[in-house]
């Protein structure tokens, strides 16, 4: 009885003593996990602190970078509209080249000459993408050192080489322009390049005088009626101008007789000046060539200055280039000897940045233009203004030659809002809530009819195995 009652305190001391080390060995690992989770909550805080700091540190990074980016409008290809696109680029740097003025842009013209650069039908195009336009006016933003006759605040037109529809343009200081005090930014941005082309080819091309009759295609645009102002300054100059018919009625007073750009322009040129003309400013090329040569009075001059006849559709024809160049006559220079005829040819951008001397002769234009306008003869012809991410709607409206005058984008314009997809009403929203419902609930029916199926197959299931059971 003693010894079994020894073992029998023995085994219950050995078994609270195993009892007490489990209790233990629960306890400490119960401790340990919760030291696992502490470690794991602290792990899971630094992630979260980390990836909230590397958040941070992205997105000043990103702030950053946005303050060094501005606006343009580049072309990614050639081609159309699509490929016309509204983009954030890097900032022009602080260390401007020698030569060199940094404009803070305000106001871009916008030319036919554009149209043309977009589809990729002028002669040697930067490689895309590059940033678009030839005009732009605003205040200069920094100034290189070797310049003179320029500070930062002056303003300033622009017509650079490509790249001039940017909120930051760097352009050599030969192809700007400083404003007069007394004239609006938005003035100059719509007379300086229009003016300075019309002024060369009435005044120094053409040489109109007193007396003499002009054919004027595309009167009216910005050009053209800046060409009808000059004339009517010379003064007793009989304008016939050629427009699209949906133009005539805004220009009628501009042009002494006006023809439709679509009926056959020479017939209609002789109905009204049987024995000639002196001059025939033409800007579309092709099979014009031949019409406006031939309309010549001897002396008289035929002067080209621009060849819109390539662009028809919204993207280049290599067909249209051809036949705008194959339909021209070649005439020999004894020809023009024997006619006493001459035939001129004229491109402002070939004269300012490709030919020797073209900046000065530019230049001095540009300030008759300006002194043309102090004095009330030169006259802004502004048909619409766009906001710069309107600049497709813009080129829409010249591209259908629909515009009268200059068009301008405003950088400080806010777009035009786009239209939606327009709203169901409420009986079609309705209609469609409907069959919704009607289609949940047939779902719902088929679902519920299936369900009781099964349930009865697996009753019958069990009531054939209680069967076997029995038997």
């Amino acid at each position: 009885m003693t010894d079994s009652n020894t073992k029998t305190e023995a085994q219950v001391n050995t078994e609270t003593k195993t009892e007490s080390e489990e209790a233990g060995n629960n306890e400490k690992k119960v401790i340990e996990a919760g030291d696992e989770e502490k470690k794991s909550t602290e792990t899971g805080g630094d992630k979260e602190k980390k990836s909230t700091e590397s958040g941070g540190d992205k997105e000043k990074k990103s702030t950053e970078s946005g303050e060094k980016e501005m606006r343009a409008v580049v072309l990614n290809g050639f081609g159309g509209l699509k490929s016309v696109k509204i983009g954030k680029r890097p900032i022009p740097p602080s260390n401007l080249a020698d030569g060199e003025v940094l404009i803070r842009v305000q106001l871009c013209g916008v030319s036919f000459q554009d149209l043309m650069v977009r589809q990729g039908v002028t002669e040697a195009p930067p490689k895309t993408p590059f940033i678009l336009g030839f005009e732009c006016a605003g205040v200069v933003e920094a100034v290189s050192e070797d310049v003179e006759g320029f500070k930062v605040g002056d303003r300033v037109v622009a017509l650079p080489d490509h790249r001039a529809w940017a909120e930051l343009v760097p352009v050599s200081a030969k192809y700007v322009y400083q404003v007069p005090e007394t004239m609006p930014l938005q003035e100059a941005a719509a007379v300086t390049q229009s003016y300075t082309v019309a002024y060369l080819l009435v005044n120094q091309l053409a040489n109109v005088t007193k007396g003499q009759t002009v054919v004027l295609h595309s009167a009216g645009g910005a050009v053209g009626q800046a060409v009808c102002t000059l004339l009517k300054e010379i003064g007793d100059v009989t304008v016939v101008g050629v427009a699209s018919k949906n133009k005539h009625e805004a220009i009628q007073s501009t042009v002494t007789h006006l023809i439709d750009r679509a009926s056959d322009v020479l017939a209609e040129v002789r109905k009204v000046c049987p024995d000639g003309v002196d001059v025939v400013f033409d800007c579309q090329g092709g099979e014009e060539c031949n019409r406006g040569y031939n309309l010549l009075k001897p002396l008289g001059r035929y002067i080209l200055f621009g060849s819109s006849s390539i662009v028809t559709g919204e993207t280049k024809s290599i067909l249209n280039v051809v036949k705008s160049w194959w339909q021209v006559d070649k005439v020999s220079p004894l020809r023009l000897y024997e006619d006493n005829k001459g035939i001129i040819g004229f491109s402002l951008r070939r004269l300012l940045h490709h030919q020797p001397g073209g900046e000065e002769r530019v230049r001095n234009v540009v300030k008759e233009v300006y002194r043309l306008w102090q004095s009330g003869v030169a006259k802004a012809h502004i048909d619409s203004t766009y906001a710069l991410e309107d600049v497709t709607d813009a080129m829409t409206k010249m591209h259908e030659r629909k515009n009268v005058g200059k068009l301008l984008l405003d950088l400080s314009m806010e777009p035009r809002p786009r239209p939606v997809t327009p709203a169901k009403s409420k009986k079609e929203e309705k209609d469609k809530d409907k069959g919704s419902v009607d289609k949940t609930g047939e779902s719902i029916d088929k679902e519920e009819e299936g369900e009781k199926e099964s349930k009865e197959g697996q009753e019958e299931e069990v009531e054939k195995s209680e069967e076997k059971g029995k038997e």
